[in-house]
């Protein structure tokens, strides 16, 4: 059978999509903009979106497993519930779904909250489903890179109690897992919350530390003021998104976003290898640049 994969041609998505190639999967991809999807000949394409209705029946015709990724956009949890209602409609059953870890807890943030309540629906409607859980993608850091090499500075409010952070490879490789897993397992499998978390809890400091020993020289940490934070991203994205980025930042400082015990442990059984590091990054970003 084939498993869509929506948000294919984002950082995760491509990931996803290249891991389920590699393990002999049937993929159908759902694109607004097929020109952008530079995938292998045997990956299908459907144009169209999370809202268009008819896009979406055309796309889940056939398919036997479902991965929702959806951008953080002003309607996500509207886009997530046609979706859902839409694969329903389809006959399909069975899930993995990109949320983020502590949805239920960020209540205040908006997109954690939008992912929250996409989780309660699929467990409402029934669906046999992975919920991932990933905490801090390491790969949102590559947009500030220049600052760390050029002037020394790590910019990231992410405070001083820490942080899980990721690799959206490891991300891809254990959604791709869980699909197979799911669209080739005989019955329906329970729902499942999955943290996805990587080797290392960071603060800010930490940060900086490790840039400074890859590069050899020093790099500071510039502090934790997220309301110059916000007004940074306003320079890059909607001002709704730079505040609702300026309100996980703030939950970042007072709460951190820790794993949960067993987290690594549990990931790295099941990849079978280590968990890829924030030091591991820092120095891919070193070697090219």
């Amino acid at each position: 059978m084939t498993i869509l994969v929506t948000g294919a041609t984002g950082t995760v998505g491509r990931n996803v999509v290249e891991q389920l190639v590699k393990r002999g999967a049937d993929v159908r991809v759902l694109v607004r903009d097929p020109a952008k999807a530079n995938f292998p000949a045997s990956v299908a394409r459907v144009q169209g979106d999370l809202l268009d209705v008819d896009a979406l029946r055309g796309a889940f015709a056939g398919i036997s497993t479902l991965f929702l990724l959806n951008a953080v956009v002003p309607d996500e949890f509207t886009q997530g519930l046609v979706a859902l209602n839409a694969a329903r409609e389809a006959g399909v059953e069975r899930v993995v779904y990109l949320s983020v870890i502590h949805s239920d807890l960020y209540v205040n943030v908006p997109h954690f909250a939008g992912k929250f309540g996409v989780e309660r629906m699929i467990e409402q409607m029934g669906f046999s489903a992975t919920i991932l859980r990933p905490a801090y993608f390491i790969n949102n850091d590559l947009s500030i890179k220049d600052v760390v090499l050029n002037y020394g500075v790590y910019p990231m409010p992410i405070g001083d109690k820490g942080v899980a952070m990721i690799d959206a490879r490891d991300i891809g490789e254990i959604a791709a897992m869980e699909l197979i897993r799911r669209e080739r397992a005989d019955t329906q499998l329970a729902l499942e919350r999955i943290n996805l978390v990587g080797p290392d809890t960071l603060t800010g400091p930490d940060v900086a530390a490790i840039w400074t020993q890859v590069l050899g020289r020093p790099v500071t940490h510039s502090g934790n003021e997220t309301g110059a934070f916000e007004q940074n991203l306003r320079k890059a994205m909607p001002s709704w998104m730079a505040f609702d980025m300026r309100l996980m930042a703030d939950r970042f400082v007072s709460d951190g976003m820790m794993p949960e015990p067993g987290d690594v442990e549990r990931l790295t059984k099941l990849l079978g290898r280590p968990l890829r590091s924030y030091r591991d990054f820092a120095a891919e970003v070193s070697a090219s640049s």
